[in-house]
């Protein structure tokens, strides 16, 4: 009996089953419609176009600014500084005076030796008027020929007396102008080390003060050693030196433009890379000596190039991909190949062609097939700011 009751409960259930399902399969159109699970929502997303033109090539390294002079203002004698002539970061050129040290003991020795010079020449001219005299009586056998030799060698002696207080002059000249201390070159006055007053000498350590040369200046950088083919086969195909451009750290500022100078020797063994020299036109001082900074060496430029917002690249298990919006405005995955990523702009070696339309924010949101809305102007903006604060933390 219980077995007959549960064979018609199961039947029972099968016919009404079959009665929903062919309820179902007579519903009109619109009931269909409402009775069908909602398709999911478009993706608010922010795309740009890949663009095809002239595209730099860069090595990139991180180098030091240097002084393209440098030079410690010291003293060459011993001396009290009796002036100051110059102010701490003050501009100066070859030639000015910074300090002054009693000239006095200097000038003396030179009224002295001029003094010596003036008796020496008056003992000459006397010694001139007996030898000439001498010479004289001679000719008529009045005076003996010794006599006329010593007088001869008189004569010669002071002469070189005079040529030797001339001597002594020259150098208290010479030590009288060491007493003015010149910048030996164009540049930056340092921190001044001495006070009025003080007594400096050639021993003195850190000298009166450090002038530096900021116009023109250099910067030392490094690259990896397998840049070195490279840049050698550019220079022989230029023949000109090739463009450096330097940044702040952070790449948000330009610094300069200059030129390679030198490509080191040799190669660092311990850091695998090769050092390179380049020196910049400083007018506006914006490169410091000391300073670190980003350096960018111009090795080609790729014509044609395409390029794509770096923030269209994506990092995956497979490597860099991006999301490229079809034509259908959903969305599919596409691995890429970047040469380099410079001033916001990626490079494409392959993955993508011109004019394709790629995603650059909103990515975080999306997987292959999503279907997509595009953004435009303001709403752009607001959404690439508020995908900036959503986005996952790498």
């Amino acid at each position: 009996m219980k077995t007959k009751i549960v064979i018609s409960a199961a039947v029972s259930a099968v016919v009404i089953a079959s009665a929903g399902l062919l309820h179902l399969t007579h519903l009109d159109p619109l009931q269909k419609a409402a009775a069908a699970p909602a398709p999911a929502p478009a993706v608010p997303i922010v795309a740009g176009t890949v663009a095809r033109h002239d595209v730099p090539i860069y090595l990139t390294g991180v180098g030091t600014v240097i002084a393209y002079n440098t030079d410690i203002v010291r003293a060459q004698i011993q001396g009290q500084i009796i002036s100051i002539n110059f102010t701490e970061g003050q501009q100066v050129h070859a030639g000015d005076l910074l300090a002054q040290i009693d000239p006095r003991p200097y000038q003396a020795l030179i009224d002295q030796y001029a003094a010596n010079l003036e008796r020496d020449q008056a003992q000459l001219a006397n010694a001139r008027a007996n030898q000439a005299r001498y010479n004289q009586l001679g000719d008529k056998g009045w005076a003996t020929p010794q006599l006329i030799e010593t007088q001869n060698a008189q004569v010669s002696q002071l002469q070189a007396a005079i040529k030797a207080d001339q001597a002594l002059i020259d150098a208290a000249k010479v030590q009288l102008s060491f007493t003015r201390l010149t910048s030996p070159i164009n540049g930056v006055v340092g921190i001044r080390q001495i006070d009025i007053g003080n007594i400096i000498s050639p021993s003195s350590t850190n000298g009166l003060c450090v002038v530096t040369q900021l116009d023109p200046i250099s910067l030392i950088f490094t690259l990896p050693e397998t840049a070195l083919p490279q840049i050698q086969q550019q220079q022989r195909k230029t023949k000109t030196p090739l463009s450096v451009l330097a940044y702040n750290q952070d790449n948000t500022i330009r610094l300069g433009e200059g030129q390679l100078g030198l490509v080191n020797n040799e190669i660092l063994q311990t850091t695998g890379s090769i050092q390179l020299k380049a020196n910049f036109p400083n007018k506006e001082s914006s490169l410091w000596p000391g300073e670190l900074v980003n350096a960018r060496l111009l090795l080609d430029t790729r014509h044609n190039g395409l390029t794509v917002p770096a923030s269209v690249v994506q990092q995956g298990p497979n490597g860099p991909y991006a999301y490229v919006v079809n034509s259908d405005d959903t969305v599919s995955i596409r691995q890429i190949k970047v040469a380099q990523i410079s001033d916001g702009q990626a490079l494409i070696d392959s993955g993508l062609e011109a004019n394709e339309q790629v995603v650059t924010d909103g990515q975080y949101k999306l997987r292959p097939g999503t279907r997509v809305v595009l953004l435009h102007g303001k709403a752009a903006q607001e959404a690439a700011a508020q995908d900036a604060l959503q986005a996952p933390i790498p």
